[in-house]
């Protein structure tokens, strides 16, 4: 591949080979221990919407029916906690990937991370739901609507007034500590950013996220009552992902944290951009993934970038569709929560393409060196799109402000001509023991018998360029020579 200017992003791909009554138990069996909505949410009965409370808190729950991630989903693989050790060999196997990322390309590859992989994903799920909470929380406080929440902001005096206008009188020594201690940034004021600083204060998974209880007036913690061994589990898992981090660093290795489904993404997205703001000092180390066919997708991408330019590192960007999208429906559906996914395949597009334009709009703002995006589409249409905006905005192939990304063995005649053209292009390779691999494969291929309009595109190129060569003679292809990419 790297004759043709391809690179490599390795994909670790061991799935364990389970029934689905096994991974329906194991959701259920890591259930964390408290599963109640917060007090200090619920006692915002009257400033917050009692069945949107209700709803997020079933959206972020665990659900039995829903305990095999696997179903519907052919192109993304899927980690099943086991145990805290299993956790730990996941990271080992990070690393290693790391080092025949560093060996075999020369630094210029990537190793995809599964943040699921590294610790039991119902914290993940609990987290998710913490987040959103605050979320409403933040916007209750503020009085801020979705659309402009990323611009809102609240002084200590403007708390107080507000507390007193939900009709509580609170301590203002404890409003001055619980202030200070959630303005990370000490500027005087509190943005709903100033909630994510997680790696940084993770010490206590149930003390991260704490509010005002505005029937008491005391602080709250948004997780209550975690046993001592959940906490542990939650340092464990963020101490794997730094360790991954640190090793990934140390050997010149970029990072792309995955997406996943939506019930597990806030949280995802929130520890995926904690990276970039300790690891993108210099440049797109670490990159998150946002997936287009979210509803969701060009705000999450807003919110992000705005944090990215407010502390000023490094906004990496990887853009897909999403891979879950029937799951996803399906869950949203039966559990009762609004479906995430855009109404259309169109409309999917549309999202995609606006996602693209907004990035390269904020590559103008902010110069060369502070936003990238990784273009990781098999759409022959929106890879034209991405090329059309480098040249419309005059970004060079070889600044590696916009890349492309494509699956191993799909939509070759795309990467490679990209390749030889001096695009920045890679592949996604699966990387694992090949018995341990194999269930991931043999869902994918299930994937690929659903796609064979392209396999009969890409057929009808092969006839063609087999009777271009029997015609002309030239049976063996000479890759033309070109400075390395």
């Amino acid at each position: 591949m790297s004759r043709f200017g391809v690179k490599a992003i390795l994909d670790y791909s061991v799935e364990s080979d389970i029934s689905q009554e096994e991974a329906e138990e194991k959701a259920i069996q890591g259930k964390v221990s408290d599963d109640q909505i917060p007090e200090a949410i619920t006692a915002l009965s009257g400033q917050l919407d009692p069945k949107s409370v209700e709803t997020t808190h079933k959206q972020f729950n665990v659900h039995a029916k829903f305990g095999d991630r696997r179903l519907g989903v052919v192109s993304a693989r899927t980690y099943f906690y086991s145990s805290e050790h299993e956790c730990d060999k996941n990271a080992d196997v990070f690393r290693n990937c790391i080092d025949a990322v560093a060996t075999t390309t020369d630094g210029r590859g990537f190793t995809a991370v599964k943040i699921t992989a590294l610790g039991r994903p119902q914290l993940l799920l609990k987290l998710s739901e913490t987040i959103a909470h605050a979320r409403n929380f933040f916007k209750t406080l503020t009085g801020s609507t979705w659309e402009n929440l990323v611009l809102s902001k609240i002084s200590r005096e403007d708390l107080l007034r507000r507390l007193k206008d939900f009709g509580i009188k609170a301590d203002s020594k404890l409003i001055e500590e619980w202030f200070k201690m959630i303005d990370f940034d000490a500027d005087g004021f509190v943005d709903v950013h100033d909630w994510g600083n997680i790696l940084e204060h993770s010490r206590d998974f149930a003390s991260m996220f704490q509010i005002i209880n505005v029937k008491t007036g005391k602080l709250e913690p948004l997780i209550p009552k975690l046993s001592s061994q959940e906490n542990q589990e939650f340092s464990n898992m963020m101490q794997r992902l730094i360790d991954v981090a640190e090793h990934a660093r140390s050997r010149g290795v970029r990072i792309m944290i995955d997406a996943e489904q939506t019930y597990f993404q806030p949280a995802i997205s929130r520890l995926a951009v904690a990276l970039m703001r300790k690891y993108n000092q210099d440049g797109g180390f670490i990159l998150n993934t946002y997936q287009a066919y979210l509803k969701s997708a060009l705000n999450d991408i807003e919110t992000d970038m705005h944090l990215a330019k407010r502390e000023n590192f490094h906004f990496g960007c990887k853009l897909v569709r999403g891979a879950y999208m029937d799951q996803e429906r399906r869950r949203a559906k039966e559990v009762g929560y609004d479906d995430p996914i855009n109404p259309t395949y169109e409309a999917t597009n549309d999202m995609y393409h606006r996602c693209l334009t907004r990035i390269a709009d904020e590559h103008d703002a902010r110069g060369l060196g502070k936003v990238s995006v990784m273009v990781a589409s098999h759409n022959e249409e929106t890879v034209r799109y991405a090329v059309n905006l480098m040249k419309e905005r005059e970004i060079a192939p070889s600044q590696r402000v916009i890349c492309f990304a494509q699956l191993y063995g799909m939509c070759d005649q795309v990467s490679f001509s990209l390749g030889q053209a001096g695009y920045s292009i890679y592949k996604y390779l699966p990387y694992g023991p090949v018995e341990e691999v194999l269930p991931y494969l043999s869902r994918r291929a299930l994937e690929n018998g659903g796609m064979l309009k392209k396999v009969q595109k890409e057929r009808s190129l092969l006839w063609t360029e087999l009777k271009r060569r029997l015609a002309s003679g030239q049976m063996v292809y000479t890759v033309p020579e070109k400075n390395d990419i």
